[in-house]
């Protein structure tokens, strides 16, 4: 017999508030083609991207993520005191240790909760959201802050034609606490390790440290490779999430996919033959992709332009370096 208690914890867990933070300085693709020999409508037709935010000095990771999650704190309609735990998925907070997440903690004056960073990319607000389910649902946290951020602008190379006009900068956070009825559906996950070249640093920070390479390390991708993945194996696995969470793709109300590149998210709609009612986030023509900010950010959009509702039923997917990925079907605050 085990002398140990199990874990108690709320029956179901669902988002319950949800804020963004866009850095004041919009730049639209004029400003990256005076270092790239491209053309705007080259950009639109291959990315959608028409604007992206780029942030200032004092728009820090921790800045601008103090201001999302302040906005989602007061959407869920608590205060700081009741996080439990912050978790903040970033690749762009260059301090190794301690985790940006204790910092934001405490300026948000949330006490003394657990706090840690993971680095899952583009698909780190889906590993956050389903670390957060799990701790609520455990009964280690009631409330649960989930934050991603990027500052990419440090890490685009602006002479790169291939991604100097995708990143931009942004934080998006959630809420996640106690529910009667389910609000977050099993999410589907994994990584393939075996692509982990595909989108990745330029070099690591040692070679820069060293003097082995004088340019400062930047994100880089293959292109049509990472297209061919994420319109082909995304939209199984977004498949796959609507088939666990019991959801047909009639009942669904809104689809918001990680923000890469438009013509992913119109492909990977016509390929889960969404029907015309479905909202589909495309938050990328003026934001750019943001990597784990996207879907927090887009999310928040929707709702604050009423093009969802509360109460919507959405499918979230993220999908990005590592390759990894993150699908699963949500409640909307």
């Amino acid at each position: 017999m085990s002398k140990i208690k199990p874990s108690q914890g709320a029956p179901y867990a669902r988002i319950m508030g949800v804020g963004g933070y866009r850095p004041t300085r919009v730049v639209p693709n004029d400003v990256i083609l005076e270092k790239i020999d491209s053309s705007d409508e080259w950009i639109r037709t291959r990315s959608g991207i028409a604007t992206r935010h780029w942030a200032s000095p004092e728009e820090t990771v921790t800045a601008m993520s103090v201001e999302a999650a302040g906005k989602a704190i007061a959407d869920a309609g608590i205060t700081p005191a009741h996080i439990g735990a912050v978790v903040v998925s970033t690749v762009s907070h260059f301090k190794q240790t301690p985790a940006v997440a204790t910092e934001i903690a405490d300026k948000l004056g949330a006490g003394k909760p657990a706090a840690f960073d993971i680095s899952a990319g583009c698909a780190g607000f889906g590993y956050g959201l389903t670390l957060a389910k799990g701790m609520v649902v455990e009964g280690s946290a009631e409330y649960v802050l989930v934050i991603g951020v990027e500052r990419l602008s440090d890490l685009t190379d602006l002479e790169d034609r291939a991604t100097a006009f995708l990143f931009g900068d942004g934080a998006g956070a959630v809420v996640v606490g106690p529910a009667e009825e389910p609000a977050i559906g099993p999410t589907v996950w994994g990584s393939e390790g075996d692509k982990s070249e595909t989108i990745k640093q330029t070099v690591p920070w040692t070679d820069y440290r060293d003097g082995t390479v004088e340019k400062f390390p930047a994100i880089t991708q293959e292109g049509q490779a990472v297209f061919r993945w994420a319109v082909f194996e995304m939209a199984k696995v977004a498949q796959q999430a609507l088939d666990a969470a019991g959801v047909d793709v009639a009942d669904l109300d809104v689809f918001i996919p990680h923000q890469a590149n438009m013509r992913i998210i119109d492909s990977m709609v016509k390929t889960l033959k969404l029907p015309e009612h479905v909202t589909v986030a495309r938050d990328v023509e003026t934001t750019g992709n943001t990597s784990a900010a996207s879907i927090p950010l887009a999310m928040e959009r929707l709702l604050a332009t009423g093009q969802a509702k509360s109460g919507d039923t959405a499918l979230v997917i993220g999908f990005g370096a590592g390759l990894a990925y993150a699908a699963t079907v949500v409640t909307l605050p």
